[in-house]
């Protein structure tokens, strides 16, 4: 989670919306996004360990926040571990928060593809376990269908079949403080997290030359 500041918005011209500190963020978040600044938007993306999709994604510019949690399952307030080990139903996953003047969720979707093993269902990389499955979480109509249609286009450039579901959101539940920034406050682990889980290995092997 990128800790934002309002006057660090304004540099960067970002709607000149005020966002809070990051523990703004670090409560439950519904489809509707009713806890964003105006002009802001939100989606929800899973693709395995939610401290790698939060790194991926805090890159790209128009992207406010990155909030690392969990989504597509029924109890309230999933705990860490009942999720890596697969207690719950829930999937590790992150929130994009982000400028849609800036970046589009067209963008985003392109991508989330490029950083996911769309091919495993059953998690990703190194980390197995329905806690660990991919998913696209949209939160309205249009961007459901945006994500079908750009499913679709992925699966166009494949022989085999993309296992990745679109699913309904319902509630994000945040992860706690510890799990934020795990990139950041953690470097040395987190990169030898990633090295040893040979995801950015899988990633390329999956699309070098897929144009």
């Amino acid at each position: 989670m990128k800790t934002v500041f309002a006057a660090a918005l304004a540099a960067v011209s970002l709607c000149g919306a005020g966002v809070a500190q990051d523990q703004d963020y670090l409560n439950p978040a519904q489809p509707d996004g009713a806890d964003l600044p105006d002009g802001l938007a939100h989606t929800v993306f899973a693709s395995g360990c939610f401290w790698c999709t939060e790194a991926d994604f805090e890159k790209l510019d128009g992207v406010v926040e990155v909030v690392s949690g969990f989504a597509g399952g029924t109890e309230p307030n999933p705990d860490y571990y009942d999720v890596a080990r697969g207690r719950s139903d829930h999937n590790e996953a992150a929130r994009i928060i982000y400028d849609p003047a800036v970046i589009s969720y067209q963008a985003l979707l392109d991508h989330y593809w490029r950083n996911v093993d769309p091919f495993d269902d059953e998690g990703q990389f190194c980390d197995r376990g329905s806690g660990y499955s991919p998913g696209i979480f949209p939160v309205s109509a249009e961007q459901a269908a945006t994500a079908q249609a750009s499913k679709q286009s992925v699966q166009a450039l494949f022989d085999r079949a993309i296992v990745v579901p679109v699913r309904e959101l319902d509630t994000f539940w945040p992860a706690g403080v510890e799990h934020q920034d795990y990139y950041e406050t953690r470097p040395a682990r987190y990169q030898r997290y990633r090295f040893g889980c040979r995801r950015d290995a899988r990633l390329r092997q999956i699309w070098n030359g897929v144009e």
